[in-house]
C-alpha cells in the first residue's frame, strides 16, 4: 500500500456523478461543478501542481475517468471507502446530503487522514479486461439462476418457451465469455503463473482461480492480516465489558468472500490439509459454518503466502 510521506499543501474533495463532478479546493475554499467529461477534468487539473491531493468516492465507474486523469498529471489520490466517508460525515452531526456537502466532506477527510489513506495506482490493461469479463460472468450467471427459477416456478407453463430461449442465449454468452478469459489468460504469462498457482492449493479450481485473479490482484503483496481483511473473512471482535459476543465477519470485498466459500466447501471435502483442519475444528465442538469461515481465512492466508513467495522466486 502506497500513502503520502508528506502533510499535502491542498486537498480537492470530488463529488462525482454520472454528467457532472463537483470539486472542493481547501487551499482557496472555492467550490465549482465541471462537466464529467476529459476535456473539462483536463482543463481543471492544468492549474494545479503535484503538491495537490485529490480524493472521491467510487461511483459506479464514472470516477475512473478522473482518476485515470489525476495519475496522468501526477497528482496524488484517493479513491475513499463509501462506509467510511459517510460515517466521517456523521461525525461531525452532518444529516444533509447535497453534492456541495459531499464535496467539502471529502476534502476535509483527506486533510484528515492522508497519512492513512492508499494511493490510488490503475491496474494494467490485461488486469482491468479479466476483472471485467468475471465481473460479467457473474451478471450473466445470476440472470441465469433467476430465469430457471422462473420457469419452474408453478403456473407458469404460458411463458416456459421465453425462459428456455432466454437461458439457451445466456449460455451462449457465458461460453464466449469464458473462451475470451482463457485466451487472455493464455495471452498473459503474469496472470496464467499467478492462477497456476493458485489452483495448486486444494479446494481451489479454475474458475475460482481467474475470480479471485480477477478481485483481488493484491494477492501476493499484502500481510497476512491485510490479505483476511480484504477479503472480508476477518474475525471481528464485538465485546463490552465482561460480554464476549461472537466474532463475525465485516467488510472486504464481497464477491471475493463468495469465492472463497465456495472454495472452501470444495476444500472441506477434498483430500489434504485442509479437510483435515476443517474436520479438527468440527471435532472440537465448532459449528460446522464457523468451521468453514476459519478454513476461508486460512485458504486466502495461504494463497497470499504462495503467491508472494513464488514472485520473490521468479525475482
Amino acid at each position: 500500500m502506497t500513502i503520502l510521506n508528506t502533510m499535502p499543501a491542498r486537498v480537492l474533495g470530488f463529488d462525482v456523478a454520472k454528467d457532472t463532478i463537483t470539486v472542493f479546493d481547501s487551499l482557496t475554499g472555492s467550490l465549482q461543478t465541471i462537466a464529467n467529461r476529459r476535456a473539462a477534468v483536463g482543463a481543471l487539473l492544468c492549474g494545479l501542481d503535484r503538491h495537490c491531493f485529490g480524493v472521491c468516492e467510487p461511483t459506479g465507474g464514472y470516477e475512473v475517468l478522473l482518476l485515470e486523469q489525476l495519475v496522468a498529471a501526477g497528482i496524488a489520490c484517493h479513491r475513499a471507502d463509501t462506509v467510511k466517508v459517510k460515517a466521517f460525515i456523521r461525525s461531525f452531526g452532518t444529516l444533509a446530503k447535497t453534492d456541495a456537502l459531499d464535496a467539502r466532506a471529502l476534502a476535509r477527510y483527506g486533510q484528515e487522514r492522508w497519512q492513512r489513506l492508499a494511493l490510488f495506482s490503475p491496474a494494467d490493461g490485461d488486469q482491468q479486461v479479466l476483472t471485467a469479463l468475471v465481473t460479467r460472468r457473474q451478471e450473466l450467471g445470476t440472470l441465469k439462476v433467476a430465469e430457471q427459477n422462473r420457469a419452474k416456478a408453478p403456473g407458469r407453463d404460458a411463458i416456459n418457451a421465453s425462459c428456455r430461449a432466454m437461458l439457451r442465449v445466456i449460455a451462449r454468452q457465458i461460453a464466449r465469455i469464458d473462451a475470451d478469459i482463457d485466451a487472455l489468460v493464455k495471452r498473459c504469462q503474469v496472470l496464467a503463473r499467478s492462477i497456476a498457482v493458485l489452483q495448486e492449493l486444494p479446494g481451489v479450481g479454475p474458475r475460482t482461480a481467474i475470480g479471485l485473479a480477477a478481485f483481488m490482484p493484491e494477492l501476493g503483496s499484502m500481510t497476512r492480516r491485510q490479505a483476511a481483511a480484504l477479503a472480508g473473512v476477518a474475525p471481528h471482535p464485538k465485546d463490552s465489558g465482561t460480554i464476549r459476543g461472537h466474532r463475525s465477519l465485516r467488510g472486504g470485498r464481497p464477491h471475493v468472500r463468495t469465492i472463497l466459500f465456495m472454495a472452501a466447501l470444495a476444500a472441506s471435502r477434498a483430500k489434504g490439509h485442509l479437510s483435515a483442519f476443517f474436520q479438527r475444528l468440527v471435532d472440537n465442538g465448532k459449528k460446522p459454518i464457523v468451521a468453514i469461515a476459519a478454513l476461508m481465512r486460512k485458504i486466502i492466508v495461504t494463497l497470499n503466502a504462495r503467491l508472494r513467495d513464488d514472485r520473490c522466486k521468479q525475482s
